[in-house]
C-alpha cells in the first residue's frame, strides 16, 4: 500500500549547540569543516559590542585565517550580499561564520548561495530554487527572535523596488548553530521587544499554519510558553542570564517550528511592510499580529484556543468568540508591556499605500500556508485595520 503523501512530514535542523559561552568554540566547528580561511560576517553594532572579537580570538587560537565583512544594513540588501560574495572569492575563503541578528545571518546565507552558483542573488527568489550546496555555514545569533540560525528562510531587501523577497530552501539551513544567551546581553530594550515579539509570532503562525504537524507543534507550544512567561521580565531585568536563556530557548524552539511548518499572513504582510519602509521586522509583526489573529481565528478555532490556553488564558466556559476576544486582548497587553504602542499610521503609512503593500504580501510564500484563505481584498482590509 502506498503511503498517504498528505500525512508525510519532514523536519530540517542544523547541528545545534546551546548554552552560555558556546560562541568561544566557533573555531572548533570551523576546523571540523577543514577551514583554511573564514569569511566572518557581522555588522558594525555587533562588532562594537565585542562579539566579533570573541570569534576572532577563537579562530586565532586554532590558527585559522579569516577576513571580516561588516557592511550589512539592518535589513540586508542585494548589493551587500553581492559585495560579500566577491569578498569571499577574492580572499579565497572556504567557510562562512556569521555573528549577529537576522541581518548578518541572512546576508551570510545569501553570500553562500551566490558563491556556490556564481549567479546573482535575485535569481533565487522563491521556494526550492537552489541546486548547488553552499559552503559550510556556522551561525551565531546575538538576538533572541529572528531564528535565522535554525531556519530555511533568507529574507533580503530590494531597495530599488522597496520590497523584501524570500528564498526558502533546506539548502540554506546552516550546518551549525551556536546559540549563546550571553550574546543577547548587548540588546537594548527596543531590540529585545522587537525580536521577542517576532519569536512569539513565529510560534503562533507555525502552530496554525496549514503546514503544521506533530513534529512542529511541540516546539511551537513550548516557544509560546517560554516567551510569554519570560519576555517582559527579561526586558525589566536585562542582566539576568537565566531569563535570557529561557527567551533564547523559546526563540530557538519557535525557529524550529516555523522553519518546518512555514508561517502565515503576519509575516507575508510584515515582509512587504518592512521592505516598503525599511523598518525593523519585529516592529512590523507587532503592528499586525492581533489584526491577523482576529482575521484568522474562524479558520482554526480549536488551534487558536490551544494557543490562548498556552498563553495562560482561562478558556473554561467561553465561546469561541469570547476566546478570540481574550486572545486579541492578551496580545495587545503583551505588546504594551514590552513598550509597543505603534500603528501603521504612526510610521507614515497611508491608505493610498495599502494596494502596493497588499500586492507584494500576496506574492510572499508565507501567505500560502496561512490558515484562512486570503484574497487581495482581505489583506487590504487587515492593513486598513492596522492603520
Amino acid at each position: 500500500m502506498s503511503p498517504n503523501l498528505s500525512q508525510l512530514r519532514k523536519f530540517v535542523s542544523p547541528e545545534i549547540i546551546f548554552g552560555a559561552g558556546c560562541r568561544h568554540h566557533a573555531a572548533n566547528y570551523a576546523r571540523n569543516f577543514g577551514a583554511r580561511k573564514v569569511l566572518l560576517v557581522s555588522d558594525p553594532g555587533v562588532r562594537a559590542a565585542g562579539w566579533v572579537a570573541d570569534i576572532e580570538a577563537s579562530l586565532q587560537g586554532q590558527g585559522i585565517g579569516y577576513c571580516v565583512y561588516t557592511e550589512v544594513s539592518p535589513n540586508p540588501r542585494i548589493e551587500e550580499i553581492m559585495a560579500g560574495a566577491e569578498r569571499y572569492r577574492s580572499e579565497q575563503c572556504d567557510v562562512i561564520i556569521a555573528v549577529g541578528g537576522g541581518s548578518p545571518m541572512d546576508c551570510a546565507k545569501g553570500i553562500g548561495i551566490v558563491v556556490a552558483h556564481g549567479r546573482h542573488i535575485l535569481e533565487f527568489e522563491g521556494v526550492d530554487t537552489i541546486r548547488v550546496p553552499s559552503p559550510p555555514l556556522i551561525l551565531i545569533p546575538t538576538t533572541a527572535g529572528t531564528s535565522a540560525d535554525v531556519s530555511q528562510f533568507v529574507i533580503i531587501s530590494n531597495q530599488q523596488e522597496r520590497m523584501k523577497f524570500s528564498i526558502v530552501s533546506k539548502a540554506v539551513v546552516p550546518d551549525v548553530s551556536l546559540i549563546d544567551p550571553e550574546t543577547t546581553l548587548s540588546m537594548d530594550p527596543f531590540l529585545s521587544a522587537c525580536t521577542g515579539i517576532d519569536a512569539l509570532v513565529h510560534a503562533i503562525e507555525a502552530f496554525v499554519s496549514t503546514g503544521h504537524g506533530p513534529l512542529t507543534d511541540p516546539h511551537a507550544l513550548e516557544a509560546m510558553r517560554l516567551i510569554n512567561g519570560n519576555l517582559v521580565e527579561m526586558i525589566a531585568n536585562p542582566h539576568d542570564i537565566a531569563l535570557r536563556e529561557k527567551v533564547m530557548l523559546g526563540s530557538m524552539q519557535a525557529g524550529l517550528a516555523f522553519s518546518n511548518a512555514i508561517l502565515g499572513a503576519v509575516h507575508a504582510m510584515s515582509h512587504s511592510l518592512g521592505g516598503f519602509l525599511d523598518l525593523p521586522h519585529g516592529l512590523c509583526n507587532a503592528v499586525l499580529v492581533e489584526h491577523v489573529v482576529a482575521f484568522n481565528y474562524s479558520a482554526a478555532p480549536d488551534r487558536f484556543k490551544v494557543i490562548a490556553q498556552t498563553l495562560g488564558i482561562d478558556c473554561r466556559g467561553l465561546s469561541h468568540e469570547q476566546v478570540r476576544r481574550r486572545l486579541v486582548e492578551h496580545l495587545i497587553a503583551l505588546k504594551h508591556a514590552v513598550g509597543f504602542h505603534e500603528t501603521l499610521g504612526l510610521h507614515g503609512v497611508g491608505s493610498s499605500d495599502i494596494p502596493f503593500l497588499s500586492r507584494h504580501a500576496m506574492d510572499d510564500p508565507c501567505i500560502l500556508t496561512n490558515p484562512r484563505n486570503s484574497s487581495l481584498r482581505d489583506v487590504e482590509v487587515v492593513y486598513g485595520e492596522a492603520l
